[in-house]
């Protein structure tokens, strides 16, 4: 009898056991522990510079700034997921909670914030143009007009140039970025616009090298922020994170090994919150 006793006390107090961390190991905001405890973050993997997929793993300022943060949350490099998130894609990975957040360069607007909310900002990014290095005759935008500018499918940067500074623009249509590149090189085309990082990442890359300049031209704002859920708890959590990013001098570095090959001349780290218009 006395054995069945401690048998039935020993099963109850292991089941208690089992139950508790069943429960446990579905809290993603860092309070989870095991080795089944992960984050799944949304970045690109096409922009060079920022988030981009290589052979060898995953690159990029964006990717750079996540990583650290992720590690500010309490999770080490092999817990997080990776997920591609294209730029019409990513309010719905947010709200569908595919992912917990999302840095990849993802300008911070009131109309996606009515959808999702933000974190940052942790880069001001400006529209520009990317010429060659040797090029002297486009130094204002107005020097746009008669030039062929590459007009990449699904983007606006370029019509917005030809529409408010550079009416007799040529737009040049090419399927992406990356294949405006050889273009420019050859002289297919003139300039090649879009926000001044994600040229400065292209520009960077070895086989670009000394081969273009951005003309600095600052048309826009664009205030880059982490995506999160709304109403996620994760946002004062995050901002917390980029902070010490900022204060241990890890975003100077960031900006250096991503962006430093092209003499990308960046703004400061912005405040958390300052959505410059």
């Amino acid at each position: 009898m006395k054995l069945r006793k401690v048998s039935a006390a020993s099963a109850a107090v292991l089941a208690l056991a089992l139950t508790a961390t069943a429960c446990g190991s579905d809290d993603k905001d860092g309070g989870s522990s095991g080795d089944d405890k992960k984050i799944t973050i949304g970045i690109k993997f096409d922009q060079p510079g920022l988030g981009q997929k290589t052979p060898n793993g995953y690159e990029g300022f964006d990717v750079d700034v996540a990583t650290y943060v992720a590690k500010k949350l309490g999770y080490t490099e092999d817990q997080i997921e990776w997920k591609e998130s294209k730029s019409a894609d990513r309010e719905t990975m947010l709200q569908r909670g595919d992912v917990d957040f999302i840095a990849a360069t993802y300008s911070i607007t009131p109309e996606r914030s009515e959808k999702v909310d933000f974190a940052g900002p942790y880069l001001l990014a400006h529209q520009d143009v990317l010429i060659r290095a040797d090029e002297d005759k486009i130094k204002s935008p107005e020097d746009l007009n008669n030039a062929k500018l590459c007009s990449v499918t699904g983007s606006t940067s370029a019509q917005n140039v030809k529409d408010k500074l550079a009416p007799k623009a040529q737009l040049q249509p090419y399927p992406t970025y990356s294949a405006c590149l050889p273009g420019l090189q050859n002289g297919a085309i003139d300039a090649l616009t879009t926000d001044d990082s994600i040229l400065a990442g292209y520009a960077a890359q070895s086989q670009f090298k000394g081969k273009f300049k951005l003309g600095g031209f600052k048309l826009t704002n664009e205030n880059y922020g982490i995506g999160v859920k709304k109403g996620s708890d994760l946002k004062d959590k995050i901002n917390t994170a980029l902070e010490a990013m900022v204060s241990d001098k890890s975003w100077d570095k960031a900006v250096e090994d991503n962006f430093g090959p092209a003499n990308y001349k960046n703004e400061p780290a912005p405040k958390i919150g300052d959505v410059k218009s």
